[in-house]
């Protein structure tokens, strides 16, 4: 891959902004690509690098942003016989390029680390900090005294308040660990960000006294229904360490319970799209979907925006607006 793609790999994944690496697996001539050609797709459907002829990059960008939607890779080929590529496991879409040539890519969406937020510097959240580092979660840690010195593993320090832009809601598990230390402070907070776990180590008392002090307060009762007390799975956990386990291992749990439940869901979860990103148009030359985002070649006729994959397509149909406007069902131009 060239290394100018590479870069913006790196600067796109410190950044924390989803992205697919699009790598062509297969070719057959005459496509212009080579096995090991790259690019990368943006969320808002920008197009980096060379997979060969203009006429496959609306293909790939639709089906990237597809990708990033569910979290889920796929390949796909792109062929002038596409009745012959089909096999399992493989979309096949039409080849419209005039070269013709089969290539094959492989679109993989490339999304941010799931993160754990740990409320408080008791030693059950020094213990969760450690663990979910090692299972490779982004870990934050939250509380007046947290340092370098508590959380040496933590990629984000918040002393004080926490922006409402922490982390992505689909994507943060909270736990409240604080035992007796600011406890409705660092719930209230945690209940703010809305993370798709929240646990708080307590007893159930504990709880409860906690709960009922936010919801005087005005806290959302629906938010704080969801909140599971005690936090982690029933174990018989006793240290520290033990309880740490006990959490990540429900965590665990929530995140395949919400696979199975929406199977287009990645392990890390799907991405939140801009609308113009989800939407496609058909091509009325040649038939292929292109996406809004990112597209290339558009022309103004019979009173909406037309999408073309090419600059060839996009001539074609200005040459004879009429009949191609016909075809998709458009009449009356003037």
């Amino acid at each position: 891959m060239r290394p100018d793609l590479l870069t913006l790999c790196g600067d796109l994944v410190r950044r924390e902004e989803p992205f697919v690496l699009a790598t062509v697996v297969r070719r057959l001539a005459a496509s212009s690509a080579q096995q090991g050609d790259g690019a990368i797709v943006t969320t808002a459907g920008e197009f980096h690098g060379w997979l060969g002829g203009s006429c496959t990059q609306p293909t790939v960008v639709a089906e990237a942003l597809k990708a990033l939607a569910d979290g889920r890779p796929r390949l796909i080929a792109l062929s002038p016989n596409p009745g012959a590529e089909g096999r399992p496991g493989v979309l096949v879409f039409p080849m419209t390029c005039h070269s013709g040539g089969t290539v094959e890519i492989y679109l993989e969406p490339v999304l941010p680390r799931a993160r754990v937020l740990v409320f408080g510097v008791s030693p059950v959240a020094r213990a969760l900090a450690r663990q979910a580092r090692a299972m490779d979660f982004a870990v934050d840690a939250a509380d007046p005294e947290a340092d370098r010195a508590a959380f040496p593993e933590a990629e984000r320090l918040f002393p004080g308040a926490i922006a409402a832009d922490a982390g992505s809601a689909t994507r943060t598990f909270a736990v409240v660990a604080t035992m007796g230390e600011r406890d409705e402070e660092a719930l209230a907070a945690a209940l703010a960000l809305d993370p798709a776990y929240l646990g708080v180590v307590a007893s159930g008392k504990r709880f409860a006294r906690v709960r009922d002090a936010l919801l005087a307060r005005g806290a959302a009762a629906d938010r704080l229904a969801r909140v599971k007390n005690p936090a982690g799975l029933d174990i018989g956990a006793r240290t520290p360490e033990e309880i740490a386990v006990s959490i990540l291992a429900e965590i665990v749990q929530w995140r395949r319970a919400a696979e199975a439940a929406s199977p287009g869901a990645g392990a890390r979860g799907p991405v939140a799209l801009p609308v113009a990103a989800a939407a496609e148009h058909v091509d009325p030359v040649c038939g292929m979907k292109v996406a809004e985002a990112g597209a290339r070649h558009t022309a103004e006729a019979a009173g909406r925006t037309w999408y073309f994959c090419c600059g060839g397509c996009r001539e074609r149909f200005l040459a004879a607006p009429e009949r191609y406007a016909v075809r998709a069902g458009i009449g009356g131009m003037a």
